[in-house]
């Protein structure tokens, strides 16, 4: 076996594409991974490694944030140039959506210019025709001197023939390519690579020649720090006196003549076999609907109401059975303990603690992969893009980046994730507005709370109060973007256009929504075993000492850091201790404030006989306010400070959401108090 290991070649594959064109598909499917795939751009914002053995080969395949050049202009983007640049793997291959052969192949050129080994991936070929397009992959191979495979990623098909190719391009190496860009261009060219010819330089000349007439300022510093100052200020000077002489700027010029050897190329390779009408495909024809002006929003809203109440109304039914499987295992687990003389406390920590309080957030599982299952299937089917483009409109109008929104509707599954795609925002004045606003879109970890709330207060109108909770978030974060935007002053500037492309609707296999959901939802249950596991026992301790003081009661320790929270609730209408500590503990896992309840008021089958006792509708309404937008989780305070690399605005973020929390909540029960 060691021997066979040994025989194997290894090739260092990356796969880069264009946002959405499928590369995560098409990872996946070579090295049977899981990478997150959806059906909208910016699902990859960090490299992801997998790996696969085929005939006498070992492929490492290197899944890269999608990008439309290699001129880095965002976070994301940056990460996928530099790994072409500085690792230089064996096989670039470059993933483009064949049905938009014209703007998918702008990055293959790029790709060509630096030297790399590439192969090109034609990918979701089955679109072609439906839309009417013949592709001569003869000409293109001819043409740009590589293998050309035709795949469908979501189907596996064409992956053989995608390996084949990559084991031809190794094996040929780099074939050479070449952008004619007019006789002035050339000739500046040409001297510049004769420079740099003369360097050690880690870059082909012609790349580097083309950057530096791009005036690349990444490449630019690179060099100045690498000692090539003046080589630099050099060249730089060619650019000024070029420019002088043409009369026009070289960066335009260097782009314009990519797109009209594109433009060429795409006229010489593919035919049209439909008319305009017939080409109007079905996704046109469900935009014509979905992305009307005026029924846009409605849809929107309707689709995401319909999600919540599905949401209770299926996982409810699942609920009741996990509930009662954790009310027998805390017999069971009390009586067998007895039965063997085990101490008084190990059987309180068993019962009271864990099974009570992992058990009371576990029991709202059901009901979380209900809500993961169809947002996925929202995503994959390429709707939440669409929802994006929708409310584009009113964010633009209130001068707020269109951008934002897809890292805050990712934030209704986790704030994490959510604000690490914010990387895909070029303007860093946007990415930081969008990174501060978002712990406010409601993640699954609040909805435990929710809930377990509105099963006991709001059991008529569960499905409208969690989407006003939602709607609230959405409010709460656009209000705070604006007031933000106003009055900090490293905030303010001109709002950047939203500019995305809309994918075509695909209907997703059901394995593909399956594993989706479970990736998210298996997350939740890590929490349990880990995060929530932790803080229950804690938790426990608290609750149970000093040692002959009442369990979960006053006197303990949990209850004296309670009374000492409690007052600043009163006026939000929920000044008892146990809240205080169920909300300090929520700063771990928002979930830990429903484990916290399960272990202080003995499980979750005593919540509807215990909570009224410290709730009204109102002042529960008021809780909910209070726990969706306060202090964001620590992962979320932690990947903060990461993206943002500062103190002041991790801090910033965390105070300003619990004074806001605090404030809102305050303003519903008082307000509320008023009418009810």
């Amino acid at each position: 076996m060691i021997s066979d290991l040994k025989k194997q070649k290894v090739i260092k594959v990356a796969l880069v594409g264009n946002p959405n064109s499928g590369k995560s598909t098409i990872f996946n499917a070579l090295t049977h991974g899981h990478a997150h795939v959806g059906n909208w751009p910016g699902v990859t914002v960090e490299k992801k490694e997998g790996k696969l053995r085929y005939k006498d080969y070992e492929f490492i395949v290197v899944d890269l944030p999608g990008t439309y050049s290699l001129t880095p202009y965002s976070i994301d983007e940056r990460i996928a140039r530099n790994y072409i640049l500085k690792e230089k793997p064996d096989v670039v291959v470059c993933i483009a959506d064949s049905t938009n052969l014209e703007r998918n192949l702008y990055l293959l050129i790029s790709l060509l210019e630096t030297g790399a080994n590439v192969v090109l991936d034609l990918n979701m070929a089955d679109l072609l025709k439906e839309k009417g397009i013949e592709i001569d992959k003869d000409i293109l191979e001819k043409t740009l001197g590589i293998p050309v495979v035709f795949t469908v990623g979501t189907k596996e098909e064409g992956i053989p023939e995608l390996k084949e190719a990559i084991i031809e391009a190794k094996e040929r190496g780099f074939s050479q390519f070449k952008i004619d860009y007019g006789k002035d261009i050339e000739e500046v060219l040409s001297r510049l690579e004769a420079k740099i010819s003369l360097t050690n330089l880690p870059y082909t000349p012609r790349f580097l020649a083309i950057k530096l007439l791009e005036e690349d300022m990444e490449i630019i510093e690179e060099l100045r720090k690498m000692g090539y100052g003046s080589l630099v200020e050099e060249i730089l000077h060619e650019v000024v006196d070029l420019e002088k002489k043409l009369g026009y700027d070289l960066k335009t010029k260097i782009i314009e003549r990519r797109y009209s050897f594109l433009k060429e190329l795409v006229k010489a390779c593919t035919k049209q076999i439909a008319s305009k009408e017939e080409k109007l495909t079905l996704s046109d024809k469900i935009d014509r609907i979905v992305l009307n002006r005026f029924l846009g929003i409605p849809i929107f809203a309707l689709i995401m109401w319909i999600t919540f109440q599905l949401t209770f109304t299926v996982g409810g039914f699942f609920a009741g059975y996990i509930e009662t499987f954790f009310e027998w295992l805390q017999s069971l687990s009390s009586t067998y303990l007895q039965s063997i003389g085990a101490p008084t406390w190990l059987s309180s920590l068993l019962s009271d603690g864990v099974i009570n309080g992992v058990g009371s957030v576990l029991v709202f599982l059901p009901n979380i992969m209900v809500m993961f299952l169809f947002l996925s299937f929202l995503e994959d089917v390429g709707y939440m893009a669409r929802a994006a483009f929708v409310m584009d409109k009113i964010m633009y109008a209130i001068g707020l980046p269109g951008r934002s929104f897809i890292p805050m509707i990712l934030g209704f599954g986790c704030n994490v994730p959510a604000i690490m795609s914010t990387r895909t925002i070029p303007s860093e004045r946007d990415r930081l507005l969008t990174i501060l606003i978002n712990p406010f879109m409601s993640c699954t970890a609040r909805l435990p709370v929710y809930i377990m709330f509105t099963s006991i207060f709001f059991k008529s109108n569960q499905g409208l109060v969690v989407f006003s909770l939602y709607l609230l978030g959405i409010l709460v974060a656009v209000f705070s973007a604006k007031l933000f935007k106003s009055t900090i002053p490293s905030l303010k500037g001109p709002v950047s256009p939203l500019v995305m492309e809309l994918p075509p609707y695909r209907l997703p296999t059901l394995k593909g929504v399956l594993i989706h959901m479970w990736e998210r939802s298996s997350q939740f249950l890590k929490k349990a075993g880990t995060i929530i596991f932790a803080g229950v026992v804690v938790l426990w301790f608290l609750a149970s000492f000093p040692f002959g003081a009442e369990y979960g009661s006053a006197s303990t320790l949990a209850g004296k850091i309670g009374k000492f929270i409690a007052p600043i609730f009163k006026p939000a209408g929920f000044p008892y201790w146990q809240v205080g500590v169920a909300l300090l503990f929520g700063i771990i896992a928002k979930e830990v404030v429903v484990g916290t309840f399960g272990t202080l008021f003995g499980g979750e089958e005593n919540f509807d006989k215990v909570l009224p006792q410290y709730f009204t509708p109102l002042s529960a309404y008021a809780f909910m306010v209070m726990s969706l937008l306060y202090i964001p989780c620590i992962a979320s305070i932690g990947v903060i400070y990461k993206e943002t690399g500062s103190f002041k605005w991790t801090a910033f973020a965390t105070i300003y959401s619990l004074l806001i929390g605090w404030l809102l909540s305050v303003l519903v029960f008082q307000i509320g108090r008023i009418f009810i």
